[in-house]
């Protein structure tokens, strides 16, 4: 008796675990803007790529002493990410006098996916809201 007792006691628990687990899951999706499983895989993809981009815009700055725009990297070999990501495709806008920049990921077409218009990021690696 006491081991069915313990037994279902574990069964119970990794139940609740589970269940926290994906509530978790489900609310982590939605802060980011992603209504799905295949949304959250996109997004978080889309924000890996804006890193990069970014990352590669301040080692630019540090060589050229300016930011520079998408084709500058790409032709320079500073980022090896590609010009989209779909349903998304990337920019780089600079500020005037070359004082900061910002990468932006603006989608494409219609949103069946339940993702964001417009992701971005800034010369200080931070994300900001669709304009």
């Amino acid at each position: 008796m006491g081991r069915i007792f313990g037994f279902l006691s574990v069964v119970i628990v990794m139940g609740i675990g589970m269940y926290l687990y994906s509530k978790q899951i489900q609310s982590s999706s939605a802060a980011a803007g992603a209504t799905s499983p295949q949304a959250a895989i996109n997004i978080t993809g889309v924000k890996s790529d804006l890193i990069n981009i970014a990352s590669a815009e301040r080692r630019y700055f540090a060589s050229e002493g300016k930011y520079g725009s998408l084709d500058d990297l790409i032709s320079t070999n500073y980022v090896s990410v590609a010009r989209q990501r779909p349903p998304y495709a990337y920019a780089v806008e600079v500020s005037s006098g070359s004082s900061g920049f910002r990468v932006i990921a603006t989608r494409t077409g219609d949103n069946t996916s339940g993702t964001p218009a417009q992701l971005s990021v800034d010369e200080n690696m931070e994300f900001q809201p669709s304009p």
